[in-house]
């Protein structure tokens, strides 16, 4: 049985994108102790699990991080390296499941390490092996590294148990500094589903073999700052890095309730609708667009039949929601999509002379896609590129 998420009361930080998860790169560097559950639960994008009356040599099967009941002095914590170093805004510790066992209280340090800082913690095993807890000379070890004196992100707070209206627990972070490492400390000990961490990417855009920068990946800084519609997939994971697996991985919206009940195409073979949809992405460094990547893989039977995208230059768009007004530049008119494929577009785009700072992808009249890459040339011009950078410092009001 698989967890179902509460909507209701997730805060805006919760729509940035989630910094802590295994397919971008996260890893868990150490923990005191992964006797019932290993603490690469953590950071899996997938929905807690409960399976009923099923137990291994440990003890009942939990689809998440816990701890042994703890009878030696101390607490129990683990050590995170983030896939890509960034600024949190927030964080949802998920205690789905746990409901007699989840961790009392919780707190989160941060830390920018070095390579050879890193060299100090002691190598995990891989997989996600339980059973298992830190030795005496390995706690020796790390201790030099004195993580227990890292800034704090998350004051020690009380949990809630993992019932469906109470499992997710939501924390700001008020620090704006960017960070590459975290502490997770478990007060005393216990279990925990899911860590979710919200922020934006703070790293150096990498150019692919041709020189191109993908301006709106998450690993370049992109972020989804508004959207019409997410009912089946949220569209930042339009952004992620790689391709996506399943549908579950993409952007899908419901199906619209004002299609017309007889579809006409116009003369280019584009379906005549009142309605679309649409999200807004704030591209991770401002540029001129060479190229645009659109992929509906996946999406066989419930593919947009078109797409268009508008863009804008103003930098100082920051709010999450409206900004439906300030871009409204064609930068792609609209072309016709195919189910489960790759579609590029280069001559086709209009309005790409200049450095772009927003794009506002619309889909008609709805369906889902896997991912979207803009490639492009991040600006040149030393004084303008400040100027520029500097107001796409603020992040979203969230």
């Amino acid at each position: 049985m698989a967890a179902t998420t509460n909507e209701i009361h997730r805060p805006k930080f919760a729509e940035l994108n989630n910094l802590c998860s295994e397919k971008n790169g996260t890893e868990i560097l150490f923990a005191t102790d992964d006797w019932f559950a290993a603490a690469e639960n953590l950071i899996q994008d997938s929905e807690p699990l409960w399976k009923e009356g099923v137990f291994d040599d440990c003890g009942k099967w939990m689809d998440g991080w816990e701890t042994r009941r703890k009878r030696i002095p101390g607490h129990d914590w683990s050590i995170i390296k983030l896939g890509n170093p960034g600024i949190i805004h927030g964080v949802d510790i998920d205690t789905a499941f746990f409901t007699g066992n989840y961790v009392p209280k919780i707190s989160i340090q941060g830390a920018n390490l070095t390579h050879q800082e890193e060299k100090l913690i002691p190598k995990r095993r891989k997989g996600k092996s339980n059973g298992i807890g830190a030795t005496k000379e390995q706690l020796i070890e790390i201790g030099k590294l004195q993580t227990e004196n890292w800034e704090i992100l998350v004051e020690m707070t009380k949990l809630q148990p993992g019932y469906p209206d109470t499992r997710h627990n939501f924390f700001a972070v008020e620090s704006r500094k960017s960070w590459t490492h975290l502490r997770v400390n478990m007060y005393p000990d216990g279990g925990i589903a899911r860590l979710r961490i919200f922020g934006q990417v703070k790293a150096q855009p990498k150019p692919d073999k041709t020189g191109l920068v993908d301006l709106i990946a998450m690993e370049s800084g992109g972020l989804c700052l508004g959207y019409s519609d997410a009912h089946f997939g949220h569209p930042r994971n339009l952004i992620l890095p790689g391709e996506a697996s399943n549908m579950g991985e993409g952007w899908e919206t419901a199906r619209r309730l004002d299609r017309p009940e007889i579809l006409e195409m116009d003369t280019n073979g584009v379906l005549k609708v009142p309605g679309y949809e649409w999200a807004t992405f704030r591209l991770g460094v401002p540029g001129t667009v060479k190229k645009i990547e659109i992929y509906t893989f996946h999406f066989k039977g419930n593919f947009p039949d078109s797409i268009r995208i508008f863009t804008s230059d103003e930098p100082e768009v920051t709010d999450l929601r409206e900004t439906d007004d300030k871009v409204t530049e064609v930068l792609l008119p609209p072309q016709k999509l195919g189910p489960h494929q790759k579609h590029v577009f280069e001559s086709e785009l209009q309005n790409n002379e200049k450095a772009l700072t927003h794009v506002k992808i619309c889909i008609a009249p709805d369906g889902g896609l896997s991912r979207v890459r803009i490639f492009g040339h991040p600006i040149s011009n030393c004084q303008n590129k400040a100027e520029v950078q500097s107001q796409m410092s603020q992040l979203p009001n969230c």
